[in-house]
Formats: C-alpha cells, structure tokens, sequence
C-alpha cells in the first residue's frame, strides 16, 4: 500500500509538471461558499452526531490546479465518565493540487480534523487525542464512451488515526451518472464502496473505535438533484456491522459507551440539502 501511495505521489507531480507547461493561460484565484443541512451527518458510514441533524458550513478556494478550504459542523460524540462532552464541534481543514491529463484529474492532498472543544484527556477519563491528520491521493475519470459516467478511487493514510488508534488507511471507490435535466432539476446518481484497516491490538489500543476490530467496510447509494445554486442529496448508507453486535467498545455497541441505545454504524436514509455561492 505505502509504494502505491508512493507511486501516485510521484505520477501528480509529472502531471502537475505536464499540465503546468501546457496551459495557455495563467491560473486565476477563484472561492466558493457553502452552507446546508443534514438529518444525519454520516461519515464513512459512522453516524457523527447520535443520529441527530446536523448544519454544516464551509469555504474553497482555488488558483489553478491548487486548492485549499475549511469545512465545519456540528457533533455528538457523547459525554465522558466526568459528565462533558467528548466533542460537539468538527472543523476540517485541507489543500492540495488536482492536476488533469486528459479526462483524468489526480488529487493529492492533506486533511486536518480538528475536534476544538474535544475532551481527550486521557490519562483523566479514557478519552484519547480526537484530532489527527490523513494523506490523501486519488484520481477520477470522465468515460471517454460515456461522457456523463464519472468513476473515482481515493486512498487515505493516517499515521495516527482518530482516539489514538495508531495509523490506519482508507480506501473507496466511487461512480456517478449524470441524467437530462428535468424542470431545472439536474439529477446526479452515485454510490460509494469503502473500507478501513487498522490493526486492533487490545481494548484500549489500537484500532477499534467503531466496531472494536481492525477493519470495517462500508457504502452508500443515492440521488443528487441540483437546481441552480441548490443541491438536495438522498442517499442510504450501510456498513458491514449491524446495530449491538455485541462489540465490547466502539460507537457500533448500541447497548454501552457514550450513546447506550445509539447504534451508529447500521443502515440508515440521509437527506441533506445545500447551497453553494
């Protein structure tokens, strides 16, 4: 995994290299803003606030092939043994380059999560350090035979994953079709296969904050209708672990930890709506 990561590290920079020495014209500062509302902020199918809606907020800004944003939301990872909040607040922060070589764009970049009013103290109440960092490099190509079909992979590499688990890796695959719009609604469908792998060493250490072993697969399926400046996105995800699996730890336990009775990782329908300026 590492020389493949390594290999496309290498391949974006020759493309970065070639895009660079044949554009025509000199990249242009350009910035986006966007805000909306989900009923379920689900990450890598892990529900990220108890299964309660969420609002989230973010801004982009790009020159070039380069980019660079900041994303927000609000969380519920639960409350500690002493009573706080283990964290309710999530900001990401990223950059990179995407450079394209015919109808394939390469990404390579760097994502920072950062949980501001964590509570990982850990040597006081069992919660480890939330925020950590991930590598990231992919590429996605428009079908040449079918122009409105998109299909991506990404592979992401933390060092040391979230809660302390020690370095995990990340992958998906992803696929979108574009439909006719119809009465100024442009629908979009798409799904998503992905998997994490870690290594789980005891309770406590290692991999194991959602399902308590040392991986966990998940995927999602759904419908994008764009109007305008307006997206409106419904979409089923699921993961390969189903609600009190009888884990000892890990947010996959519906029956202990910080949410007893909140399964977070079984299936579940999410409508989110967003509008982009």
């Amino acid at each position: 995994m590492k020389n493949i990561v390594l290999g496309f590290v290498a391949a974006a920079a020759m493309v970065a290299g070639s895009t660079a020495a044949l554009a025509n014209e000199p990249p242009k500062f350009a910035w986006s803003f966007n805000i909306g509302a989900t009923n379920d902020y689900v990450f890598r199918g892990v529900a990220q606030r108890a299964e309660d809606p969420s609002v989230f907020a973010g801004v982009d800004v790009t020159y070039g092939m380069y980019y660079a944003g900041a994303w927000a939301a609000n969380i519920d990872f639960g409350n500690t043994g002493l009573g706080s909040s283990v964290a309710s607040i999530e900001v990401d922060v990223y950059g990179g380059i995407k450079p394209t070589l015919g109808p394939v764009t390469f990404e390579l970049g760097v994502i920072g999560y950062l949980y501001p009013n964590a509570r990982d103290t850990f040597a006081v109440d069992g919660f480890k350090e939330q925020d950590y960092a991930e590598i990231k490099g992919g590429a996605s190509v428009v079908v040449p035979m079918v122009p409105a079909l998109t299909v991506g992979g990404v592979v992401y590499y933390s060092p040391e994953y979230q809660g302390g688990q020690n370095e995990v890796w990340t992958t998906e695959a992803s696929a979108a079709y574009t439909l006719p719009t119809i009465a100024k609604f442009t629908p979009t469908i798409s799904g998503l296969i992905g998997a994490q792998y870690g290594e789980f060493e005891a309770i406590g250490r290692g991999f194991q904050l959602a399902n308590g072993k040392d991986e966990l697969y998940y995927w999602n399926a759904g419908v994008t209708l764009a109007v305008e400046k307006f997206s409106f996105d419904f979409r089923y995800w699921d993961t390969n672990v189903g609600a009190g699996a009888g884990f000892i730890t890990g947010a996959c336990n519906a029956t202990v930890g910080t949410l007893p009775g909140v399964s977070q990782c079984d299936e579940r329908f999410v409508f989110t709506g967003k509008f982009t300026y």
